[in-house]
């Protein structure tokens, strides 16, 4: 393979970050996730963390400006030349007109789980307040209740994490990222991937209908 660049789609919640890493695992190349960037930002109490840290509270999206400036930026990096992975971008029509200014996409995965598996998922997650490390409830437990298993860190639900705010997101994804199918789906880019099954078995489908073999 001389070159991947791949957009992975799906609402939150969906396995997408975990996906991402697998791939950029066997392919090399960078995870490029717009959440981890505006955690970074959010954790260091910049002026773009702010902002995000108020409009996700509120289980809104960041504006489409803010997040194009991060992504033109990332991509101008040296460990992007032989492509990358973007998780968590574009999520408008307006995004992936933008990206297609910054650079061509060979490829892009859409993830789909049904909602009520993504909120079963999502509400059982618990964040560490001291390294940010994430564990769950029922498929990946820490050793002792409400304490992180690598820093013995205080456990904590986020606020995006807790019900109400994640069916504001599956609310906001619906109305927002779903026209993207369309879009790249016209630009016969777009390949379906159904996200139920083990981290393994989803591995396997994403390479699959890319061509590639496991």
């Amino acid at each position: 393979m001389d070159r991947l660049k791949l957009v992975l789609l799906g609402p939150p919640g969906v396995g997408k970050g975990t996906q991402a890493a697998l791939l950029s695992e066997k392919f090399g190349i960078p995870k490029i996730a717009t959440g981890d960037i505006l955690r970074n930002e959010i954790a260091g109490d910049s002026p773009l963390g702010k902002i995000a840290r108020q409009t996700i509270g509120q289980g809104k999206l960041v504006s489409d400006d803010i997040v194009i400036e991060i992504i033109k930026d990332r991509l101008k990096n040296k460990d992007c030349e032989r492509g990358f992975i973007l998780d968590g971008f574009p999520r408008t029509v307006v995004q992936a007109d933008a990206l297609s200014h910054i650079t061509d996409i060979d490829s892009v995965v859409s993830m789909d789980v049904d909602h009520p598996e993504i909120i079963h998922r999502l509400e059982g997650r618990r964040t560490c307040s001291r390294c940010q490390k994430m564990c769950h409830l029922e498929f990946h437990p820490p050793k002792k209740e409400g304490m992180c298993d690598d820093c013995g860190g205080a456990l904590f639900q986020r606020k995006d994490d807790h019900r109400e705010t994640i069916e504001k997101r599956l609310l906001e994804y619906d109305r927002m990222t779903k026209p993207l199918l369309k879009y790249y789906e016209d630009r016969k880019k777009l390949f379906p991937v159904n996200g139920m099954g083990s981290m393994q078995e989803v591995f396997s489908k994403i390479l699959s209908v890319l061509g590639f073999s496991g």
